[in-house]
């Protein structure tokens, strides 16, 4: 009887042990995930612009404030710090160089409106007029936000100097510097998100020499017929992600200038506009080199051109492996085009060469939709002395948009082959690959680093 007893109590006392043991756990579980919790909080600081000074009132100017909110939030210890550009106000910004490499990563959230001065009469003297926006040496930063910035453009489209803003329509001489909106320059981990665009004077988005770009579900937008509003350009650049983003202007939607290297570009919805283009490169017979690009499931619609690679006469260097793939076009003039003889200009400058950006290495994959008759559903116009190479088309589908003309395909010196009938027939590629291509010395291209 006392054994048995004995036993009750031992196993009463076992389970009232294993009981402490497990709430001391929780607790301190519990106890660690609260401080942790804490130490988040900690980790994170907010600047508001407007406790900085700025008032907000598109009158004012509030650089100076934008920058002491920057410059603190930059030299901060803390993890992550958010800038704070608040709903409601629209601040009136100067040409500025936010400068880092930071402290800790940087968020500028735009919530309401950043505008720059009102035109070019308005634009400060002593400040280039190429740049607005400059974000330098920036490492870990995130521009979005639900607000906008508004380049106020028009009165820069408007110069005599401007394509057909002349005279009677004529592009008149003289300085016609434009400021381009947002600029990063050599900057990594970077995202833009969530953001609108408006109106740039020129280039609205650029991101020169920068590596890990990631640029999600922001809309660019200006008038189909504002000059050189590229929506997003990249130049010198690595591992750029363009992701769900709808961007309507009066240029190229993205233009991906030399020295890109792994671009990936999904989901994008362009046009009016002149499409999404590769370069233009090799101008003034410089070397340009760009490969690894993939341009996928996406709209093009009224646009100029749909996916397009230019090059002009008497460059060097190399266009290579290229994807155009799940694309819906609508209404496109020149869906699908390489252009070796890119000029702007009459005269010495644009006479043929004997040198060229060798392209190579391209496929064009399920795109379909509706052409503009004024110009072929496919040009492949390649340079007299370096053709183009290994070009191949599979599950092409263009139809005309209005009537029943179907004009067909133009090659130039283009080789390549079809893994598919097409719409309409393609009969002008060439067979097999070019000695000229062969015996040609074309130097290496190394990656921007």
């Amino acid at each position: 009887m006392l054994r048995m007893k004995y036993c009750h109590i031992s196993a009463l006392v076992l389970c009232m042990f294993l009981l402490s043991l497990i709430l001391s756990i929780q607790a301190r579980h519990h106890s660690h995930k609260r401080q942790r919790h804490s130490h988040s909080h900690k980790s994170s600081r907010t600047f508001d612009v407007t406790k900085f000074g700025a008032i907000g009132d598109g009158i004012t100017d509030d650089t100076e404030s934008f920058k002491m909110a920057w410059d603190t939030a930059c030299e901060s210890e803390s993890e992550f710090n958010v800038i704070i550009v608040p709903k409601g106000f629209s601040f009136l910004i100067r040409p500025t160089i936010f400068t880092g490499p930071c402290h800790g990563y940087l968020v500028l959230k735009v919530d309401g409106t950043i505008m720059p001065p009102d035109g070019p009469d308005s634009w400060p003297k002593n400040n280039t007029k190429r740049l607005w926006l400059v974000f330098y040496r920036i490492n870990g930063m995130s521009l979005e936000g639900g607000g906008l910035i508004d380049g106020r453009g028009d009165k820069w489209w408007e110069l005599p100097c401007k394509p057909h803003r002349g005279p009677n329509g004529t592009t008149a001489p003289g300085p016609c510097d434009s400021p381009m909106a947002i600029n990063f320059f050599m900057g990594s981990n970077l995202t833009v998100q969530e953001l609108r665009v408006r109106d740039s004077p020129q280039i609205h988005l650029r991101f020169d020499a920068c590596r890990s770009v990631h640029i999600e579900s922001i809309h660019i937008k200006a008038p189909r017929l504002s000059p050189n509003t590229d929506g997003i350009h990249i130049e010198n650049s690595t591992d750029v992600k363009i992701y769900n983003t709808v961007i309507s202007n009066g240029d190229d939607c993205v233009s991906i200038g030399t020295g890109c290297y792994d671009v990936d570009i999904k989901n994008i919805t362009c046009g009016p506009g002149h499409g999404i283009s590769i370069g233009s490169l090799g101008k003034y017979n410089s070397r340009a080199c760009v490969s690894n690009i993939k341009v996928r499931d996406s709209v093009i619609q009224m646009t100029d051109n749909g996916v397009r690679i230019k090059t002009w006469q008497g460059g060097s260097g190399y266009v290579s492996g290229i994807t155009f793939s799940n694309i819906h076009m609508y209404n496109v003039r020149n869906p699908m085009i390489i252009d070796q003889f890119y000029c702007l200009k009459e005269g010495e400058v644009c006479r043929n060469k004997t040198s060229a950006v060798v392209v190579s290495d391209i496929l064009y994959r399920n795109i379909k939709g509706t052409y503009d008759i004024r110009s072929p559903p496919m040009r492949f116009a390649c340079s007299d002395s370096v053709p183009c190479t290994n070009l191949t088309l599979s599950d092409i589908e263009l139809l005309p948009d209005q009537g029943d003309m179907v004009v067909d395909p133009f090659c130039w010196n283009a080789y390549g082959d079809l893994r598919t009938q097409t719409i309409p027939p393609v009969f002008c590629l060439l067979d097999g690959f070019p000695q000229s291509i062969l015996h040609n010395d074309i130097a290496h291209c190394t990656r921007y680093s």
